[in-house]
């Protein structure tokens, strides 16, 4: 019975995850605002949503702020692994050549909001009376800097819109109101299979025995970020590469900006003064493949280096491989 709801999960958020790409590709068009921006907000912020769900639940419920935290920072060794995904699904030239270089500035920001996580985690209990009532300050300042580069990366996409003639328009078939409808629709599918398949994936691992095991870890990683898999995918068959790449770093920015809220609901003190430091090296992993996406945006090669993967695709995987490794030798939990 729990595989068949797993099965169903994974269809809906299927179904729905393709809809979901081509409406906010359309949404993208009708409002002008591009769809990097749509990418960066509106599907990073539905597609992140059982990350949100199972840190939150994990700190409130489970009384663990090292799974809480393992579960934000595994998401994002996973989503920007998705990049290599994407590097081999793209056949003509590397992924990120067809991207534009105003990713920089996502994944930019990417690296400051972990690199502070980092501190909060390394200052401990030294920064523990610093805090908003149990409310830790690095985790305020997490959120005002998410907010802040938010703000600022509307306004630069703002001001590098252009106006796309009526000939050349994609979808000028579909209605804006239809658009609307039909996106809120789909996101509505996707945030609630994706919080179930997060549920139905921890009920796995306790029938199977897998909970605490590397396959159990591997496999709650999966699901809790199939929403960004099916996304991203359908995005890049679509065309929309802009989109796709704004939604891995986008989603990654909104889950350490989930400390927040993680910290909220965790009444015992600050979440970061109260986590392993294990984490750190994950936060570490987490920055090199940052950079390393920055520097196929900078360099912009029109080959790719082993036919079919480029190098920092292949970098990428192997990073993820031993960030995840250092997770799960660590007790941790990678969701």
């Amino acid at each position: 019975m729990v595989w068949l709801k797993f099965l169903l999960c994974l269809a809906i958020i299927l179904f729905a995850g393709t809809k979901l790409a081509r409406y906010g590709d359309a949404i993208a068009e009708k409002t002008g605002l591009g769809r990097i921006w749509i990418g960066l907000v509106l599907l990073a912020a539905i597609t992140s949503m059982p990350e949100l769900v199972t840190g939150v639940s994990s700190a409130a419920l489970v009384n663990s702020p090292d799974l809480a935290l393992g579960t934000l920072f595994g998401s994002c060794l996973f989503n920007l692994s998705i990049l290599a995904l994407l590097d081999i699904l793209h056949h003509s030239t590397p992924v990120l050549t067809e991207a534009s270089s105003r990713h920089i500035a996502s994944a930019g920001f990417g690296v400051l909001l972990i690199a502070i996580a980092a501190v909060g985690i390394i200052a401990g209990e030294r920064l523990s009376g610093l805090a908003l009532g149990w409310v830790g300050i690095p985790s305020i300042i997490i959120l005002i800097l998410y907010l802040a580069g938010m703000r600022r990366m509307f306004l630069s996409e703002r001001s590098h819109q252009v106006r796309v003639q009526v000939d050349s328009l994609q979808y000028k078939g579909i209605p804006a109101r239809t658009a609307y409808l039909r996106f809120a629709l789909a996101a509505a599918a996707i945030i609630g299979a994706g919080i179930w398949l997060a549920f139905v994936g921890d009920e796995i691992g306790e029938v199977t025995g897998w909970s605490a095991s590397f396959v159990g870890s591997l496999f709650l990683a999966i699901t809790t970020s199939a929403p960004e898999l099916v996304v991203t995918i359908t995005a890049l068959r679509l065309g929309a590469v802009d989109m796709a790449v704004a939604d891995v770093l986008g989603a990654n920015m909104l889950d350490i900006a989930s400390i927040f809220p993680v910290d909220l609901f965790y009444t015992k003190g600050s979440v970061l003064s109260s986590v392993s430091g294990s984490h750190l090296i994950t936060a570490a992993v987490v920055v090199v493949m940052n950079l390393l996406v920055i520097a196929g945006l900078r360099l912009r090669q029109r080959h790719k280096t082993f036919i079919v993967i480029s190098w920092y695709a292949l970098a990428l995987i192997g990073l993820y491989i031993f960030g995840a490794y250092a997770l799960f030798t660590s007790d941790i939990g990678l969701g």
